[in-house]
């Protein structure tokens, strides 16, 4: 293995999209972080632009300085003490968060809740954030053992820096527990939009999207969903005209903003259940209290991901690749990493022609 590590020159410092404060994001030289044993040095190639790193950039929740970025694929081109499952050379994406598996949110798979999950496990430096925005992440060693996942030679590093935000999205799904003869409608038509609801409409579900812009209905079409609506009309009558006057059984906030958590409960049934997906932000939001209770609505939530269904989703994305289900579509804009900073602004003002954005630190 000592050999392997020689094999591959690694400079002593590298680039990265470092935030230094609220809507601070620079390019900047700094050391490429060292690994101990258990952990290996990862290359990146493409790291996705999330939601959640947009929220710590312009919220100024976490101390800076910080290098974010967790939607991440890349190549291992150091390995440390003790790794004998991952080589150097080998393609992997990372999970920046993995559970302890023993505590008890872990027992009730509850995981996002678990200490040891809220830990992050990958960093480019500081305080680990992920890292993806950089040339080089730092893996550390309980994510190597239970979230590196090697990718094939067939599937490109874009359809794999795919696999945590699917994760997130197919376990809101299952959550939902949806049958066949229902209706699902999911607000806001972004990546994360047509994700949900590509994967709702695998259950067998009838699928209603929702979107300001009829470009991102055109993409959500390549993923056969065909019953968009416009967002600027009157998405509530528009659910129950597709559901014989009911509401939908279903409705799947995928975009922030408390007020539509309200157009969300008016749209479903008696009886429906309400998904938030995007509501990361703390704060207070108006509803119904009648309409939980006489209505017997149910507002539920989904947050991150699900170690339990790891390997169905690592399935789903590869042989999904092979069979149809190329989610590098959903990319809009790649940028390199001396650009981030403007990817990072196209992202927090999301464009009619914009969906995934992705930093490509190298090929």
């Amino acid at each position: 293995m000592t050999q392997q590590n020689q094999s591959v020159t690694v400079p002593a410092t590298m680039r990265a999209a470092v935030y230094r404060g609220i809507n601070d994001v620079r390019v900047e030289t700094i050391p490429v972080p060292e690994i101990g044993p258990g952990e290996v040095l990862v290359k990146i190639h493409t790291c996705g632009i999330c939601g959640t790193d947009l929220k710590k950039i312009h919220s100024g929740s976490h101390d800076a300085p910080r290098v974010f970025g967790h939607e991440m694929s890349g190549t291992i081109v150091r390995i440390g003490e003790g790794v004998t499952d991952f080589a150097v050379g080998d393609r992997v994406m990372a999970y920046h968060h993995i559970p302890c598996g023993e505590c008890y949110y872990c027992r009730k798979q509850t995981f996002a809740q678990c200490e040891v999950y809220k830990k992050v496990g990958c960093t480019a430096g500081f305080a680990p954030s992920g890292g993806g925005f950089a040339e080089y992440i730092r893996v550390m060693d309980w994510i190597v053992q239970h979230g590196l996942i090697k990718i094939p030679d067939d599937i490109p590093f874009e359809q794999a820096a795919f696999i945590e935000p699917v994760n997130t999205c197919y376990k809101a799904i299952r959550l939902l527990n949806l049958q066949p003869d229902e209706t699902v409608l999911v607000i806001g038509q972004g990546s994360i939009g047509i994700l949900l609801a590509a994967l709702a409409r695998q259950t067998g579900a009838t699928v209603l999207t929702s979107d300001l812009y009829p470009e991102r209905h055109a993409v959500a079409a390549r993923f056969g969903l065909h019953h968009p609506l416009d967002a600027r009309g009157d998405v509530v009558a528009a659910a129950k005209a597709a559901t014989e006057g009911r509401g939908a059984d279903v409705a799947l906030l995928a975009v922030g903003g408390n007020s539509l958590i309200k157009v969300a409960m008016d749209a479903i049934r008696p009886g429906g259940r309400v998904q938030l997906f995007a509501q990361t932000q703390h704060g207070e939001a108006p509803f119904d209290p009648a309409a939980v209770c006489m209505d017997e609505k149910t507002l539920m939530g989904s947050y991150s991901a699900s170690v339990a269904i790891q390997d169905d989703v690592t399935r789903m994305v590869f042989d999904g690749y092979r069979n149809g289900f190329d989610l590098t579509q959903l990319i809009s804009h790649r940028f390199s990493l001396e650009d981030a900073v403007a990817g990072i602004d196209l992202a927090s003002h999301p464009q009619a022609d914009s969906l995934k954005i992705v930093i490509q630190p190298g090929e």
